[in-house]
């Protein structure tokens, strides 16, 4: 391809940066959050404070879609996302502020963030940057045991400080991209023999006494509705009690007379399906679907193995988030934390979510332009 047309398909291709029918289908989750948020919120409005995390994450999101990010195939840079994350991770010990039993966050007056966040971001950089170099012989063990070495120093870490929540969903994300790069079927089995193994242990070692009660919970949980299962009775209570059509915005009595404890973070989905209904849940689930299939379908076309390692990363960060979250609100899940992609309250992970999007965004812009019989030898940086 001659410099000139590389350039004018730029030109064209940048027109076609965003995938609107992604960023249309997440508006409608955000103004559900809102509205969710401002029914209950009372004279301390989560609401009007969600909205300036949007607004700095959207701005984040459209900066990042129109930056080349084909940087991020370079050695160093995953490298030093890894290390920089492993560094804040581990500074959390001695600065990190205590929050409901964790010490997950740094805090700077009226500003704090959770590093884990931005740490699984950085997990499918690396896991996409070492899968892409090795995909042809991914089938040999070793890879699959230095990959989850990446993965399980961020997921120890996380779990000690201790989040359960997060350590999951880098878990999983671990596993789902190491499954989507062609792991053997004996292997995978020997992964779930391990995963029972280390379960074990952290259950006699690992785990704090509340984070057993809640696994306790999830297999009996209504053993203790007054206590580590209350609020996964409290949300159920909630998500049934909406019926069909639900009670209306402002009418959720769980949320409104408080026995729904943070329905503005970890339960907005039990508030939301209260005065929504099982007609707002079908909504919900439809636009969450959308978003999946346009991360998916962005990442089957990408120009290289990382783009669409990295996009099949972004669709397994989603999918578990919500599948975590929407398992706990309705009893079927241990309670973990774990947000609402663009629903729930809080800025870093709303961040976060518009990053691993505005960085797919990029990816888009010269997805079509690179064949990739032409890219497969192409190198930023040290390899």
């Amino acid at each position: 391809m001659k410099l000139g047309q590389d350039y004018r398909l730029r030109d064209i291709n940048m027109k076609k940066t965003i995938d609107w029918w992604l960023f249309f289908a997440i508006v409608p989750i955000l103004i559900a959050g809102l509205i969710t948020m401002h029914s209950f919120s009372g004279d301390s409005s989560f609401a009007s404070h969600q909205m300036v995390g949007i607004t700095f994450s959207l701005a984040v999101f459209f900066g990042l879609s129109f930056i080349d990010m084909r940087f991020l195939r370079s050695t160093w840079v995953s490298v030093t996302l890894f290390v920089t994350s492993v560094a804040f991770l581990g500074a959390l010990f001695t600065l990190g502020k205590v929050s409901h039993g964790a010490q997950s966050w740094f805090s700077f007056g009226s500003f704090s963030f959770q590093p884990s966040d931005f740490a699984k971001v950085a997990l499918i950089i690396v896991l996409a940057k070492y899968f892409s170099r090795r995909h042809i012989e991914i089938a040999n063990v070793k890879h699959i045991l230095v990959s989850g070495a990446y993965a399980f120093v961020i997921f120890a870490l996380v779990l000690v400080h201790p989040d359960l929540g997060s350590a999951m969903i880098i878990a999983l994300v671990w596993l789902g991209m190491t499954m989507v790069s062609g792991i053997s079927k004996k292997h995978l089995f020997a992964m779930i023999a391990i995963a029972a193994l280390v379960f074990a242990v952290l259950w006699n070692f690992g785990f704090k006494e509340y984070q057993k009660d809640r696994i306790r919970n999830f297999i009996n949980p209504l053993a203790d509705i007054h206590g580590a299962g209350y609020n996964a009775y409290q949300s159920s209570i909630a998500v049934g009690s909406g019926g069909i059509w639900g009670k209306g915005v402002g009418y959720g009595t769980q949320s409104r007379l408080k026995f729904l404890p943070e329905y503005q973070t970890d339960f907005i989905f039990a508030a939301y399906s209260e005065e929504w209904g099982f007609a707002g849940i079908v909504i919900l689930f439809t636009l969450y679907g959308i978003i999946i299939w346009r991360i998916i379908n962005n990442a089957m076309n990408g120009a290289t193995n990382f783009e669409i390692l990295f996009g099949a990363g972004v669709a397994v960060y989603f999918i578990v988030h919500i599948g975590i979250n929407v398992g706990m609100n309705m009893q079927l899940l241990p309670v973990t934390g774990t947000p609402l992609p663009f629903m729930s309250y809080g800025g870093t992970h709303m961040l976060s979510e518009f990053m691993a999007l505005g960085i797919l965004m990029s990816m888009r812009k010269y997805s079509r332009i690179a064949h990739k019989d032409a890219t497969k030898n192409e190198f930023i940086g040290p390899q």
